[in-house]
């Protein structure tokens, strides 16, 4: 496991800020280029100099308070976030699970969707209808599937979007707090299906609020701090790990 398939190199990603001009119109009139100038200068700083290496075969979580960056560490993994300075490395198929069903037509059956989605995650149409049975038999939508999307309650479009995903033999799986897509039952189904990419060797990053499933199924974990990495042994204790002198953790720690 010393092929790195993911690398982050000096990464910080940051936005425009849009807001009111303040102090008015009149203001702005009078001194348009400070204006301007203030407008432009106004960024935030949703990751600042991150650098890190997930290797093949890898299970990795990544942890952090809300706001943190650990969906932006997962969108320019994606590749639909490019970053503002520093490089990001990435070599092999990658399935995200992320907004589950986000690509879909609300106006096009779900069978349909299913290609549509297929596509967009990289097969060819080919491929997508040679998977459309193992796809609906996991997805357990057969009864609706050739019914608009737009009759789906959002637990059948999440199952059906985490049905495609899971089809698409990635190299590399994103998964953004999607563990608990559908009924008990389901989610079982899910975590077995997680299990064996593991098994098989595909590499595997999951942002999680659950220290548990971070410790139960990750080789090792991250955690984001105000858009950088930080220590560990912040969060490492109770009550946020159940067990905190477990060998999972101390490893981290050490």
């Amino acid at each position: 496991m010393n092929e790195p398939i993911i690398t982050f190199e000096n990464v910080t990603k940051s936005y425009h800020l849009y807001h009111n001009v303040i102090g008015g119109v009149k203001n702005f009139l009078f001194d348009i280029p400070k204006a301007i100038s203030s407008i432009k200068n106004s960024r935030f700083e949703a990751l600042h100099n991150i650098s890190f290496e997930v290797y093949r075969g890898e299970t990795i979580g990544v942890m952090g308070r809300n706001g943190a960056g650990k969906s932006t560490i997962l969108g320019l993994i994606a590749g639909v976030l490019k970053p503002s300075k520093g490089r990001v490395s990435v070599n092999g198929r990658i399935s995200p699970l992320l907004e589950l069903g986000a690509g879909f037509n609300s106006e096009l059956t779900g069978r349909e969707n299913i290609i549509l989605n297929g596509v967009l995650l990289g097969l060819t149409r080919a491929e997508v209808i040679n998977k459309m049975h193992d796809i609906i038999e996991f997805s357990e939508l057969a009864e609706f599937i050739d019914q608009p999307i737009r009759v789906y309650s959002s637990g059948m479009v999440a199952r059906l979007g985490f049905s495609v995903a899971i089809h698409t033999n990635p190299d590399i799986l994103l998964v953004d707090e999607i563990l608990a897509v559908g009924d008990v039952e389901f989610q079982k189904k899910c975590y077995k299906k997680m299990l064996d990419f593991k098994k098989k060797g595909v590499t595997i990053v999951l942002v999680s609020h659950s220290p548990d499933d971070i410790e139960k199924f990750c080789d090792r974990a991250i955690v984001v701090v105000k858009g950088e990495i930080g220590d560990i042994r912040r969060i490492a204790s109770k009550p946020y790990f159940t067990n905190p002198e477990s060998a999972f953790i101390r490893g981290m720690v050490n």
